[in-house]
């Protein structure tokens, strides 16, 4: 099963790809940030804009998959 997450910042584009043999990816504009390969039920994703905002994202659960993205420490999805 695979699940993806994304949110427009500021003009710029966050995805979040989760699969259960893949692991998460964390794109922004098109680029990859950050990846957790294999299988878990939490992870925690870093990158950075190009205005050098730091982007964090935590994802997990147990029977649906949520997805957190804060940017600079506010919560931007969901909103």
């Amino acid at each position: 099963m695979r699940k993806k997450f994304e949110v427009t910042y500021k003009g710029q584009q966050i995805t979040v790809e989760n699969g259960w043999f893949s692991g998460e990816k964390l794109y922004i504009d098109n680029q990859l940030q950050d990846e957790n390969i294999g299988l878990g039920f939490r992870a925690r994703l870093r990158g950075e804009l190009t205005g050098k905002e730091e982007v964090k994202v935590s994802i997990g659960g147990n029977f649906k998959i949520n997805c957190r993205i804060f940017v600079d420490n506010q919560l931007i999805y969901p909103i």
